[in-house]
């Protein structure tokens, strides 16, 4: 029968081990290349050779996998792994370890490469994931359970089923891979353009609902009349249940010119029987260029007849010109007399980290711990500003919510943990962690949780969030959206927003400590 045997070869850090307690090491060593190097070798054998045993190396004692053993015996062969390279858990150097994992090659060509991507996935994820337990399972015997269970497969798309499986067990749903098809299709530029259908899209956490947050002015969407509070509810006659934004989000891009069939439920348009209309549409794929920005002066005169300005600046995402663009319009609104500032991040999902980074630089001040990184051997890594010159020292309120995570809870951290601003809504949505993507051999992608974000006050942002000084509502998120600010929009369509109004009366107190001073 024909093998193939996959020989894994990457420089690793010692790796901690489950159940035992973690010691304090040193900075974890770089990975000698950007990713794990796999060569892959055909070999014809008469018979296939049993499981090979794999060393505990929590106990030095052997397992022989029984029930692999079994499951293994109906089929021609079974995985076989071989390891070396473990010991203690200790402060020493880096080292290498030579993985070879021997596979029977399945009947159908689609299947077989699918195999070789998930020993590739396997050895990423072993080498970088954060949860060096691995959600408390033995991971080496999971490649070789998901070997068998992929052998007798006859298509590719049931083959990265069961490589999703295996990544479920991680207990981290951000851990994840993309088939090939997938990856062409997600396609978000750095640049801030994105080819889709121009909306936004989130999760509300109460109900699991997938809600319409923005639509891009003159998009696809926009035209189509699908509004802010639309629930999306089918994506091409299939349910969205179950998916997050960014899986929905990928779902309806593609290539320009395509076209994606979408049913929602109205948000705006119940009847008096309490009945919600649906809607199904048909929309074309185009070029969205993305400006995530939006701002206006909100004016208003204080009890000694002095106008007072505030800067209103909403960012719905953080792209690669997100940055840039705030600098330009703070400066602006400085020369206008702007005199206190309302960051709106809500239903702001993230985007580029980096980006995030340097917009917090714009209002601060020094080298402020912008963030920290902590690993999956618990090492606290901070992240500062080297010299930094904040453009403006006016008060600054910044409004979350639930729909602001990632990149949005890193930039409130920072502002909130250094004193620059106060933070207003409600609870942020909790999403703290540190990704890789890595476009694999065979043109899927995989993406990895390999650290964890820590606010500059060390409080910890996945899965907890970011808790404002002031709430202004129990569930932003079944209240109407944060305005979309249009071209020409009156500053007016502000003042039915509750939050806003709350964050105006925290500015006005800060102000007044301000005079006093």
């Amino acid at each position: 029968m024909e093998m193939v045997e996959c020989s894994l070869a990457a420089t690793l850090a010692p790796r901690p081990l489950p159940g035992r307690a973690r010691k304090a090491l040193p900075r974890p060593a770089v990975l000698a290349a950007g990713r794990a190097r796999l060569q892959v070798r055909s070999a014809r054998r008469e018979q296939p050779p049993p499981p090979a045993p794999v060393r505990d190396a929590s106990s030095g004692t052997e397992r022989g996998g029984r029930a692999l053993g079994q499951a293994a015996a109906g089929l021609a062969a079974a995985a076989v792994v071989s390891l070396t390279g473990f010991g203690d858990v200790s402060p020493l150097p880096a080292r290498a370890e030579s993985l070879t994992v021997a596979f029977p090659v399945a009947k159908a060509r689609e299947v077989n490469r699918v195999q070789r991507t998930l020993v590739e996935a396997w050895g990423l994820i072993r080498e970088t994931f954060v949860d060096p337990t691995f959600n408390h399972q033995d991971w080496d015997q999971k490649l070789q359970q998901t070997m068998v269970e992929m052998f007798p497969l006859k298509s590719a798309d049931a083959a990265y089923g069961k490589i999703s499986g295996m990544l479920s067990t991680l207990g981290d749903p951000f851990t994840r891979i993309i088939s090939p098809a997938e990856y062409q299709s997600f396609r978000i530029g750095s640049d801030g353009n994105v080819q889709g259908v121009g909306v936004f899209i989130n999760r509300e956490p109460s109900s699991g609902r997938l809600l319409v947050m923005d639509c891009i002015q003159g998009g696809p969407a926009d035209r189509a009349g699908i509004h802010e509070g639309d629930e999306l509810v089918e994506i091409d006659g299939k349910s969205v249940s179950g998916l997050d934004g960014e899986a929905a989000a990928q779902r309806l891009r593609g290539r320009v010119g395509t076209t994606v069939k979408v049913k929602l439920l109205d948000g705006t348009d119940n009847d008096r029987g309490g009945r919600i209309r649906q809607k199904e549409v048909q929309l074309s794929r185009e070029i969205i260029n993305l400006s995530p920005l939006s701002t206006t002066i909100i004016s208003h005169r204080s009890d000694n007849g002095h106008e007072c300005k505030t800067g209103y600046v909403r960012l719905a995402s953080f792209s690669q010109t997100a940055a840039a663009e705030m600098e330009n319009a703070v400066k602006r609104m400085e020369d206008e007399g702007v005199e206190s500032y309302i960051l709106d991040l809500r239903n702001n999902p993230g985007g580029l980290v980096k980006a995030g980074l340097d917009v917090a630089q714009i209002w601060l001040d020094g080298d402020e711990t912008l963030v920290n990184t902590i690993d999956r051997e618990g090492n606290v890594l901070p992240i500062n500003m080297i010299q930094g010159h904040s453009l403006t020292h006016d008060p600054l309120v910044v409004l979350v919510n639930e729909g602001s995570a990632s990149a949005s809870e890193i930039l409130a951290g920072a502002l909130h943990d250094n004193g620059r601003a106060i933070l207003v809504g409600h609870r942020t949505f909790g999403k703290g962690k540190i990704q890789s993507v890595t476009e694999l051999d065979d043109g899927s992608a995989l993406f990895i949780t390999v650290a964890k974000y820590l606010s500059p006050a060390l409080h910890e942002i996945d899965q907890v969030g970011i808790q404002p000084d002031i709430q202004c509502s129990p569930d932003i998120l079944s209240l109407p959206r944060a305005p979309s600010l249009r071209e020409n929009s009156e500053a007016s369509s502000l003042e039915m927003d509750s939050c806003i109004m709350v964050a105006e009366q925290a500015l006005e107190i800060e102000q007044t400590k301000g005079s006093a001073s």
